[in-house]
């Protein structure tokens, strides 16, 4: 029998909504997210990720090395899911009367993207409601934005059109925090997970600093390099408000005045990431710079030696031919992708109205220049002589290239001390487990890492059972057009396998979506089905280690079970 005591007083929906996960939850409720992360640290399909022969000498490499094979690996089984439609739809007014308690409309509205958030001036360009989906959701109907556990993303392989697993931004943010400890044995104390309206991703305390972005890594390198993939990548930093930090020593979060996160570990994270979003100028950081700028290339061109005599070429014409190129204009193999651009391409006199880009090598080895300070701002700014750009608008969007200030939760809080996450690299899977569990008492998070888990052995049953009978609309969905009868049938003919192992149980909306389930799971899909049609009849569930009975009036179905699990409730 289920012996763990119920969920704390008034705290129902939040325990409910760490078996949901959705990114309105997340963002009302923070501590789910790194309830998550523990969560699938204790799952045994990520310990056995270490088996796989492409982690086979991991031990040998720097950490930055681990790194980059974690990101392949992830890349190759993970595809980026934006798919709103995965786990159905509710109304504004719905969410917004569960959350009530806890936060605002107002608030809610101005933070996410649901329930009309639309970003600063760049979004506003973009159109980001159209970019991701969301206007097609019209009036008060929204969909659920939810996040996956492990288990969850790799069952997409079931679903058409998915070649592998998947999941969406937050999904992978978690993910990524968890194998880098598990897999690269980086220190949990070394992830950051950052949450802003519209994405998530980690910040990495290793080297100069990583950022995790949805299957891929950023490196400080990269992040100044000035291709497209990394301006896609800087969007959520430089546009939007970071709401949430997540560390293993606790949370802050914008909306919420009191922060758990250890303050030593905040003041750390906000230096470091800082440190990361800076650089100082010089000719390969300019050249960068200009990639990312196409519309000012055309006041530039370079001069190359051909045949003992200065060819010159326009900019935009050797920025071009980087894309068939392995050579760059930005560093030291610059020479080389000019010898392979063909020499009818290049002019025998200087071009007139052109800055030569050349110039800049001679002038930064001359002349150290710090952007925060006027004086070198105004020297560099006597070197740039366009046309068709003022240069005091060019120094101000360089500056902005260089030094990123992130709009992080004010520092201004009640810190207020909690017991922090105290896992150790080389931990065991069965050790962490035990640890977690040790926590539990203590711990807010600890305690709602087993529901993200999804153990009802181990937890309460009501959080699970009000998950699945109110926030399943895609079951409900899938027996739109079916009879009583017919949705029985189309339930008990699913394979019967869960997605989980043991007594870790799926909710319905993973069962329609994956198309299997144990008969547990089986039958909780059919009792919110059954309530839905039949709101004024009880629903009895009987649950026993190797079967599972539900009835309501005359309806009666009886299926198998190998959770293993002993429960008897009337819904």
């Amino acid at each position: 029998m289920n012996a763990h005591p119920p969920v704390p007083t008034g705290e129902l929906e939040k325990y409910s909504s760490a078996l949901t996960l959705s990114d309105m939850e997340i963002f009302v409720f923070p501590e789910l997210l790194y309830s998550l992360v523990l969560a699938n640290l204790m799952s045994p399909r990520l310990w056995a990720w270490r088996q796989d022969p492409w982690f086979a000498k991991l031990d040998s490499l720097t950490p930055y090395r681990r790194v980059l094979r974690l990101k392949q690996f992830v890349i190759d089984h993970y595809e980026f899911n934006l798919d709103l439609d995965t786990w159905g739809l509710t109304t504004k007014e719905r969410e917004i009367e569960r959350f009530r308690p806890w936060m605002d409309e107002a608030t809610i509205a101005q933070s996410n993207a649901l329930f009309g958030y639309e970003g600063d001036k760049y979004y506003f360009s973009l159109d980001i409601r159209r970019h991701f989906g969301l206007d097609k959701y019209e009036g008060h109907v929204i969909p659920y934005w939810k996040t996956e556990t492990l288990e969850a993303m790799d069952a997409f392989r079931f679903k058409e059109g998915y070649r592998a697993g998947a999941g969406e931004c937050v999904s992978l943010s978690t993910l990524y925090a968890a194998a880098l400890y598990a897999i690269c044995g980086i220190p949990l104390e070394d992830i950051f997970l950052m949450g802003t309206a519209l994405h998530s991703q980690n910040f990495v305390d290793v080297g100069d600093g990583i950022l995790t972005n949805n299957r891929r890594v950023v490196t400080k390198a990269m992040w100044f390099n000035g291709t497209e993939l990394t301006a896609k990548a800087q969007r959520a930093l430089r546009h939007e408000q970071v709401t949430i930090v997540a560390h293993p020593s606790g949370y802050i979060h914008t909306v919420y005045p009191e922060a758990t996160i250890a303050p030593a570990a905040w003041d750390r994270f906000r230096d470091r990431l800082r440190g990361f979003l800076a650089t100082d100028i010089n000719m390969e950081i300019l050249a960068n710079y200009l990639r990312q700028k196409p519309e000012l290339q055309s006041c530039f061109q370079i001069t190359h030696d051909f045949g003992g005599k200065a060819r010159h070429i326009p900019a935009e014409k050797v920025y071009h031919y980087e894309h068939t190129s392995s050579f760059k204009v930005s560093d030291r193999t610059r020479d080389k992708l000019l010898e392979e651009i063909e020499e009818d391409e290049f002019f025998a006199e200087p071009l007139d109205g052109r800055i030569p880009l050349n110039k800049f090598e001679d002038f930064f080895r001359r002349n150290k220049i710090d952007l925060t300070r006027e004086e070198d701002v105004q020297k560099l700014m006597k070197e740039f002589t366009c046309y068709n750009m003022r240069a005091s608008d060019i120094i101000r969007d360089l500056v902005g290239f260089t030094r990123l200030e992130p709009r992080l939760p004010s520092g201004e809080k009640r810190f207020r001390d909690v017991p922090a996450i105290g896992l150790r690299p080389g931990m065991t899977r069965e050790h962490i487990v035990a640890e977690v569990e040790a926590l539990r008492g203590k711990s807010r998070i600890a305690d709602l890492a087993f529901y993200a888990y999804r153990d009802l052995s181990r937890c309460d049953w009501a959080p699970f059972l009000k998950a699945a009978l109110e926030r399943s609309p895609v079951t409900l969905k899938r027996a739109e057009g079916q009879d009583d009868r017919q949705a029985a049938a189309w339930l008990e003919g699913l394979p019967n396998e869960s997605i989980y192992d043991g007594a870790r149980v799926a909710q319905p909306d993973e069962v329609a979506n994956y198309g299997r389930g144990d008969g547990l799971e089986k039958a909780l899909g059919l009792a919110g089905i059954w309530k839905n049609r039949h709101p004024g009849e009880p629903v009895e569930l009987d649950c026993r280690p190797d079967r599972v009975r539900l009835s309501q009036g005359a309806r009666r179905v009886e299926w198998p079970s190998a959770k293993g699990l002993e429960k008897n409730v009337t819904l």
